[in-house]
């Protein structure tokens, strides 16, 4: 673990290497992090860390293209866009290249939602789709070119109805002062920086209470802090954190960006939370999740129940196990889950029925 981070952190500030001892599980941790195309150009390499480098550059210029094809085809149709994630964050690297990702994920709103999803379907008429365009997904997915195209509704998948609504200005925001960033030959534009500190940050807590996060998710928010520091509103953003009731959390974070990636801006003075920044981070290195160690909920959601009502309570039980794992990084998180889990439970048990839930 020491090594792993000691040479990411070389990597991500671009300081000289130090000597460790490329182990197969040393390389096997950071290929499972997305890491390697940033760590392995700065070692000996290996044939196959070479071949993970060549894959990501080849991957990266294919889906340059893609991208400017669905970029352009948006812009025709009047329809304005902002480039989340991947590609806008890779400018925060010291080299580009060197940030691994594997789709495009285009953000244009509530309002835009329908007709980009249609563009995208004409811009690409022979791509895989298998996404329903429906108001209650996140996003519509294709893929063109054997390149995952995500056009979004809405940027983070939140649950709670008064952080929905909240957030929805905050991101209403975040897409009116956008600005603009060359990518390739490329102009496009990406999220205003104190905006997009709070959705890369929201994005990576998304994947750790559902699927799991990763550690390339932890550099991307450590580059962007570093880089836009002068230019994200701090007040701002603690403001927005705290009315999404996301403080608590977003400090456990900075304490492992902190101390595992070597991160120091002024907004980080935080302490006394190194414990839950110790278990959240091995947590997000070793892959844990609430699916992957609560065997009752695994349990609970393998059954099958064909009464409705039956079926939503055994719903709502996952959820406030999902909860309950989560107190071990956020207790205060942790509460305001399971208020939400009550508040959509009520709202679901008297909406239409959805099968597939």
């Amino acid at each position: 673990m020491k090594d792993f981070f000691a040479i990411v952190r070389a990597a991500l500030w671009d300081e000289p290497m130090p000597e460790v001892e490329m182990s197969d599980e040393l390389i096997r941790l950071l290929m499972q992090h997305g890491l390697g195309p940033l760590v392995f150009p700065r070692l000996p390499m290996t044939p196959v860390m070479k071949m993970v480098c060549v894959q990501n550059m080849q991957t990266q210029a294919k889906m340059q293209i893609v991208l400017e094809r669905a970029w352009k085809a948006l812009e025709k149709a009047g329809i304005k866009a902002v480039l989340m994630k991947g590609a806008g964050l890779a400018a925060y690297y010291p080299d580009p290249s060197m940030r691994q990702w594997g789709d495009i994920d285009l953000f244009v709103g509530k309002e835009q939602y329908h007709p980009a999803c249609a563009v995208m379907r004409e811009t690409f008429p022979d791509a895989l789709k298998f996404d329903e365009e429906l108001d209650h997904y996140k996003h519509y997915n294709l893929i063109a070119d054997g390149v995952s195209i995500e056009t979004h509704r809405v940027s983070v998948g939140l649950t709670h109805p008064r952080d929905v609504r909240r957030y929805a200005e905050m991101e209403r925001y975040g897409m009116e002062h956008a600005f603009e960033l060359k990518v390739g030959d490329m102009r496009l534009e990406i999220f205003e920086p104190t905006f997009n500190a709070l959705m890369v940050f929201l994005h990576s807590w998304e994947h750790m209470i559902s699927s799991g996060a990763n550690i390339r998710q932890l550099c991307d928010l450590a580059l962007l802090l570093h880089h836009e520091q002068e230019r994200i509103d701090w007040k701002r953003l603690e403001h927005w954190l705290k009315a999404l009731n996301a403080w608590d959390v977003w400090q456990v974070y900075m304490i492992v960006l902190k101390h595992n990636l070597g991160l120091e801006v002024s907004g980080l003075e935080v302490s006394g939370l190194e414990v839950r920044g110790k278990r959240l981070m091995e947590a997000i290195l070793y892959g844990e999740t609430f699916e992957g160690t609560s065997e009752m909920s695994a349990t609970r959601q393998s059954k099958k129940y064909h009464n409705r009502f039956v079926r939503k309570w055994h719903t709502m039980q996952v959820r406030m196990d999902s909860a309950e794992w989560v107190s071990q990084f956020s207790p205060a998180y942790a509460r305001h889950m399971k208020e939400a889990v009550w508040l959509g439970g009520l709202s679901r048990l008297f909406a239409k029925d959805r099968h597939w839930e």
